[in-house]
């Protein structure tokens, strides 16, 4: 369960618990009702009338709660039987009955039907007015005995139908705003991968670019040299085409493994605006100075792959980084997935061991924790 949780994004939490609220006080009211009419005929309609409801509420798209064995394709039109249903069986209750208690309970468990229908099926509706005003004109008109009677049903039910109308919309404004900021945190996240890569296309281009291009133009000649009978300028230049394949080879590696070199004061840098971009807010306690020089490059790592785990396998809101001289950590919380996952960390590890540090990691469902130590200067 506790996973399921920390899986589901912001803007699932929030419709789940929106469409949770919202059935929570249709179940509030059954309960009321329910002890407001007593008799077990009009209990029955009430709780008949709140299940729909319930049900109508949990496959509108709008709250995407619907399940394997819930349909929106047959529940919503067996809603609006159902609550049409209920309107017309107590209404003929309130116009036959004799006795004005049974007539008067017939009356507010229809009225109730009217205002749930309203409640959980015409907020929904693109003309969702006309619609809550025909519900009201129709109630009146089935339970009104007098024309103030009547007036009265109508303007009952219209007023509660406004009232519940407008605050579904309003809730639903709230759940397309946070859609949409949480569209935009994805974007900007893309982005800056995008740029990243870029970068790196750049950073590529400039550092093997001249190289092949030199080594191509040597080679050239070399093979003109060697055609001519010049077999020592032609071995020379040869010789330097090796050098520069040799170099080359090395400033890939370099460039590969660090993008012409990692700094740590670069990577917390990095860290904090790529965390933001998430929703995650990185706080730095210590100073990148504070860590001894020889570990700075192997620390930077750590920063590198902490972050990208925190991006790819949690859900975190806030994140601590925490550098001293004789370690550091970076913790995380609403983690999510096993570190064995992690392949990412094997590699931090290894690095680590080339300076004699050691990597812990503490994992629960609260929060996942990095801790590195190794030996103060």
């Amino acid at each position: 369960m506790s996973t399921w949780w920390h899986e589901l994004s912001g803007p699932a939490k929030f419709r789940l618990y929106t469409r949770l609220t919202l059935q929570s006080s249709v179940a509030a009211v059954v309960v009321v009702m329910a002890f407001t009419v007593r008799a077990p005929w009009a209990v029955a309609g009430v709780l008949a009338a709140g299940l729909i409801a319930i049900l109508a509420l949990e496959v509108q798209p709008e709250f995407a709660g619907s399940t394997e064995w819930i349909s929106r394709r047959w529940v919503l039109p067996v809603a609006v039987a159902v609550q049409i249903g209920i309107l017309l069986t107590f209404a003929v209750i309130a116009r036959w009955a004799t006795d004005d208690e049974v007539t008067d309970r017939a009356a507010v468990t229809g009225l109730y039907a009217a205002i749930l229908a309203t409640y959980s099926l015409v907020s929904f509706i693109r003309h969702r007015w006309w619609a809550t005003l025909g519900i009201a004109l129709v109630t009146g008109l089935l339970y009104g005995s007098s024309p103030l009677a009547v007036l009265g049903f109508a303007g009952g039910t219209y007023l509660a139908g406004i009232v519940l109308v407008g605050t579904t919309l309003l809730t639903l404004w709230g759940l397309r705003v946070v859609e949409e900021l949480d569209r935009a945190k994805g974007v900007e996240a893309e982005l800056q991968v995008a740029e990243e890569r870029l970068r790196f296309s750049r950073d590529l281009h400039d550092v093997v670019g001249r190289s092949f291009s030199a080594i191509a133009v040597k080679s050239e000649l070399a093979a003109v040299l060697s055609r001519s009978g010049k077999a020592e300028p032609a071995a020379a230049e040869m010789d330097e085409v090796r050098t520069l394949a040799v170099e080359s080879m090395d400033q890939m590696r370099k460039l590969v493994r660090g993008y012409r070199g990692i700094d740590l004061m670069n990577e917390v840098a990095g860290a904090r605006s790529l965390l933001s971009a998430v929703g995650c807010r990185l706080d730095v306690e210590g100073d990148p100075a504070n860590v001894p020089a020889r570990c700075h490059e192997v620390a930077a790592w750590v920063v590198r792959e902490g972050t990208t785990n925190i991006v790819e396998h949690s859900a975190a809101t806030t994140a601590v980084l925490a550098l001293g001289a004789a370690g550091m950590s970076l913790r995380n919380d609403r983690p999510h997935g096993a570190p064995g996952e992690r392949s990412g960390l094997r590699g931090v590890a290894e690095r680590l061991a080339t300076i004699g540090a050691t990597l812990d990691v503490l994992a629960s469902d609260e929060q996942f924790i990095l801790e590195i130590r190794w030996e103060k200067e």
